[in-house]
């Protein structure tokens, strides 16, 4: 039986800036997403079924079409002309409704697999084309690494690697609808934007402490507001030795930088034991582009 083994990598925002909202009612941004070693992982395997069969170590996650590693599958089916079925079985790891892009990085997984296991002549780029029209953030999902991200979150621009470095991630037990919190959001009371272009510049210097000094999401003016926990988290880790720290995407996830394991590793245990934190995991940047 042919088989493929995935890591669905979790990304993270040094920046997030929302320029305008756009009349079809989505937002322009800019923002810098990096992903990270905090993985999903995906076994997919061919059979002579004909059909798609999606399970998953949580038992309450849809495994139909209201899941995008399904939805990606059929589209491959579909537009490759497949007649084999497609077996996947999908391990969550990545915390879900988190601003990590847990699902966009599954379904980015499952079109790449899908392609690398039945040898499908398909670039990237062409890869990338089909995951725009599952979620902004699968095109993102496929490039992975370190890119500036405009439009939708659908232009990318490949950056320099990030520098390498440890982080805490840290996931509040709340869920935050980012629908939601774009349909808050009031750009006129945004009193800081994110300079993408001065940001550009440290990570092609590699210097990790101005790139703390200079992370922005502009969506915190919204998550922060209506969930104080995340600022508290956010101060827990600076207290604690990150050089900085930030919310994620629409929220609730904080991540901060650490100079040292034993460093992340204290604040670990602070935050889990000051505020109830289950998901909290210690992890590095991921900067290779293909594995």
């Amino acid at each position: 039986m042919k088989q493929i083994k995935l890591n669905a990598r979790a990304k993270i925002n040094i920046t997030l800036d929302v320029i305008r909202k756009r009349e079809d009612g989505y937002h322009d941004l800019s923002m810098i997403m990096q992903s990270v070693n905090l993985c999903d992982n995906l076994t997919i395997s061919i059979n002579d079924s004909g059909m798609i069969e999606l399970t998953s170590n949580y038992d309450w996650l849809p495994c139909d079409e209201r899941n995008l590693v399904y939805k990606a599958a059929a589209l491959m089916k579909e537009k490759y002309g497949i007649k084999e079925g497609i077996r996947i079985h999908l391990e969550k790891n990545i915390p879900v409704a988190a601003g990590m892009a847990g699902g966009s990085s599954d379904c980015a997984a499952t079109l790449v697999g899908i392609r690398n296991l039945l040898k499908i002549n398909a670039s990237d780029e062409e890869l990338m084309t089909i995951g725009k029209t599952l979620g902004a953030d699968v095109p993102y999902c496929i490039l992975r690494g370190t890119a500036l991200a405009e439009g939708i979150g659908e232009k990318l621009t490949k950056l320099p690697p990030f520098p390498d470095s440890i982080l805490l991630i840290a996931k509040p037990p709340i869920n935050v609808s980012t629908a939601a919190v774009f349909g808050s959001l009031d750009l006129s009371n945004v009193d800081k934007h994110p300079d993408n272009d001065k940001m550009i510049e440290l990570i092609k210097n590699k210097d990790l402490k101005g790139i703390c000094e200079n992370m922005c999401n502009v969506l915190e003016s919204v998550t922060v507001k209506n969930y104080p926990i995340i600022n508290n988290i956010k101060k827990a880790m600076t207290d604690n030795g990150a050089l900085g720290s930030l919310m994620s995407g629409s929220g609730p996830t904080v991540f901060g930088f650490f100079e040292s394991y034993d460093k992340a590793l204290n604040a670990l245990k602070y935050i889990r034991a000051k505020h109830h934190i289950k998901e909290i995991y210690i992890t590095t940047v991921f900067n290779t582009i293909r594995e």
